[in-house]
């Protein structure tokens, strides 16, 4: 007969170390639960080892497993979550072949990922938790889901899971489904899902439909932004449908009759329209006549005598306008408005009011490099050209002899109604002097007058009749003069002596050393000047007097 002490002894033989047995709950602590498996001694389970700790009731029976039979403290250390991780790993291995699926729940957020207990615990990466990025892991913790097993290690006995691989295989189920349903013409429930430049992503239960910015509406849009929010419930129009690519472009003004199919009747060609001013650019104005439909005012078309540079210099967004139609092109969808044809044009009445030969007064309004512009009355401009402002004097800009404000005095020269131009000219109030040059200059005559001008070959002198004669460097003194500033300077009087007239480039060359030579030095500076062709500049009067100056030594 077996002894008390021997007794023990063969009953603590059933117990070993990592071994699965029955416990009773004996009393529930906030940190860990007491649990009696028959030993000598009670054993102790963490209380994070319960899904719920209040619901553990004393006298619940549960399957431990033992870690220790003694710690330093004479405790049993015992497992709950272990002895389910024993009990279900063949039964997990049996069902969770790789590639099979299985229910769990997210317990922990750890390093990399989450750790899910479906029944023991797994490996969920945070790659693989959804199709975007999770920024907050630990909203998923307490939540259930299934999930798909990609990898077993048994030696290390851990699994590796994947929810996004369900989500992305229910997503292409969907999509193939929906692509193989879905025709163009179509009207479709979805989601705006991204709203980036010029077009809107939308969420068509498991694809992604482009919404392109022309197929928002039939009026101007700058962004879809203006007319679509993130996250808004909005139905679609299929237009075309990609199956190989699975593209699928939708439309949302489609469901809306184009304003466009009628557009003769509404705004026939002359017709007076009104509308608001939406966009301003360089080359005109956008003016929405009705929604969807707009007109261009071409900044040619804004005024019949005003320059305008630029439509922003006179209109502006949102204001109101009024315009005629003057063409419109329904195809391209292009209406052309005139803001001008509300007025009579004062071009019409300019060959009756301003006839070639008139007389007109004016102030300088402008000068440019060409000419200069005279206000003839408000909104009609004459041109003076630069050539026709002094019969006599080389003027290279109006600048030299008008300035802005002046109050002058001209003559219609051509009217051009085509390209709205007034040509008119100061000069054309007197009698050309060259006409009559003869009379008032003869070769070998001596005059006098003032510098007006300089330049490297020269000095143009000033005379009478508003004649300018041009006395060469070479003609200012018997000695060699490098530099005209160096002997003459501007407003200087001075005699000289004509030496050449050239009626067709309508030039008189002056002498000034010639002033006092006697007939015969003149006869034979005369012999070489005459040798100079008509029209020929006189710059080369240079080389004549030089051959003289060599002849003479």
């Amino acid at each position: 007969m077996l002894t008390m002490e021997e007794a023990m002894k063969h009953s603590d033989m059933r117990f070993a170390a990592g071994e699965i047995v029955k416990g009773t709950v004996i009393e529930v602590r906030p940190k860990e639960v007491m649990v009696d498996i028959g030993y000598k001694s009670e054993g102790v389970i963490p209380a994070n080892e319960f899904d719920d700790i209040k619901v553990v009731k004393l006298g619940d029976e549960i399957d431990v497993l033992i870690e220790k039979l003694e710690d330093k403290d004479g405790m049993v250390v015992l497992s709950k979550e272990k002895a389910e991780f024993k009990q279900n790993w063949d039964k997990i291995l049996t069902i969770c072949n790789e590639g099979g699926t299985i229910m769990g729940k997210v317990k922990a957020v750890v390093k990399g990922g989450l750790l899910v207990n479906i029944g023991v615990e797994a490996f969920l990466p945070a790659s693989q938790i959804d199709i975007t990025t999770t920024k907050n892991l630990a909203s998923y913790v307490g939540n259930s889901y299934e999930f798909k097993v990609v990898k077993i290690n048994q030696e290390r006995q851990n699994i590796v899971l994947s929810r996004r691989e369900l989500i992305e295989q229910e997503r292409n189920d969907r999509r193939s489904k929906l692509l193989g349903e879905m025709t163009p013409g179509d009207i479709r429930k979805g989601t705006v899902k991204n709203i980036p430049d010029f077009v809107a992503f939308i969420e068509l239960n498991g694809i992604d439909g482009l919404l392109h910015i022309t197929d928002m509406s039939w009026g101007r849009i700058n962004h879809p932004s203006d007319i679509l929010k993130v996250g808004q419930d909005i139905d679609v129009v299929v237009l075309d449908i990609n199956k190989e690519k699975e593209r699928v472009s939708l439309g949302l003004k489609q469901k809306l009759t184009n304003p466009w199919d009628n557009i003769e009747a509404k705004f026939p060609i002359g017709a007076k329209v009104k509308g608001k001013v939406v966009n301003l650019v360089p080359y005109g104005a956008f003016v929405e006549l009705e929604p969807g439909v707009e007109g261009l005012v071409h900044v040619t078309e804004l005024s019949w005598t005003k320059r305008i540079a630029k439509p922003a210099d006179v209109l502006k967004v949102d204001q109101e306008v009024e315009a005629v139609v003057l063409g419109i092109n329904r195809e391209e969808q292009k209406i052309s408005l005139g803001v001008r044809q509300l007025e009579t044009n004062p071009w019409d009445k300019a060959m009756d009011k301003y006839p070639t030969g008139t007389k007109v007064k004016g102030k300088i309004r402008n000068l440019t490099s060409y000419g200069a512009f005279i206000e003839l009355e408000e909104g009609l401009d004459g041109m003076i050209h630069v050539s026709d402002i002094s019969w006599t004097r080389k003027i290279n800009h109006p600048s030299e002899v008008l300035k802005k404000g002046d109050e002058v005095e001209a003559v219609v020269l051509e009217i051009d109604k085509g390209n709205q131009r007034i040509a008119v000219g100061i000069k054309q109030l007197a009698i050309d002097p060259w006409s009559n040059i003869d009379q008032f200059y003869k070769v070998g005559d001596l005059v006098t007058g003032n510098v007006t001008k300089l330049a490297s070959f020269g000095a143009f002198v000033g005379l009478q009749h508003e004649i300018d004669g041009l006395v060469h460097i070479s003609q200012v003194s018997e000695e060699r003069v490098d530099k005209i500033k160096n002997v003459l300077k501007v407003g200087q009087e001075v005699t000289a002596r004509v030496i050449k007239i050239d009626k067709s480039d309508r030039r008189i060359g002056l002498s000034i050393k010639a002033a006092s030579y006697s007939n015969e030095q003149l006869k034979a500076e005369q012999a070489i000047l005459d040798s100079l062709k008509p029209g020929e500049d006189l710059v080369a009067l240079q080389h004549a007097f030089d051959a003289a100056d060599e002849a003479k030594d």
